[in-house]
């Protein structure tokens, strides 16, 4: 709960906070995040486990998917709030599934369609074999103009990493 509570405050404080590292996970190690970043909580890179990604600013989106059969609901926090949580610089987020598939998903286009890092479907958590743990997750219901097979691309499921470039 005490790591909870630092995190959050962590992620609402102003550039101060920049000099302080990330709490460490708790539990099963879900995400890691390395590269151009400033906060990390240990060996230069910043860990997350499923309790520290549900405290960062979560979205939820209602879609159909090339991949999956009629609408879905997905949930999890949104890929801008893991650059920011990590203190990331660039523009680019370099995200990696753990078959090592690696896509390229700009900084500006996951902040203007609020792309979420899927870690639920349909109230569920996601398994391995249902494009799970974690899911780059567009609004493609909601704007036809992700419909194309550049962005279907970066919609990089069973993600295990993101380098911030």
């Amino acid at each position: 709960m005490a790591a909870g509570l630092g995190f959050l405050l962590l992620m609402t404080g102003a550039t101060a906070v920049h000099a302080h590292p990330l709490p460490a996970p708790e539990g099963k190690v879900m995400l890691t995040v390395e590269g151009d970043i400033s906060r990390t909580n240990g060996d230069g890179v910043a860990r997350f486990d499923r309790a520290m990604l549900k405290e960062l600013p979560q979205s939820t989106i209602v879609t159909h998917t090339p991949w999956t059969e009629g609408t879905s609901r997905f949930e999890g926090p949104l890929l801008g709030a893991i650059y920011d949580a990590v203190g990331a610089h660039g523009d680019l987020l370099h995200v990696v599934a753990l078959n090592d598939f690696a896509a390229d998903v700009p900084l500006a286009e996951a902040k203007q369609y609020d792309v979420i890092l899927a870690m639920r479907r349909d109230g569920e958590p996601m398994p391995v074999r249902e494009y799970g743990p974690l899911f780059v997750l567009y609004p493609f219901d909601d704007h036809p103009e992700l419909q194309t097979e550049e962005v279907r691309f970066r919609s990089v499921w069973q993600v295990a990493r993101i380098i911030a470039e």
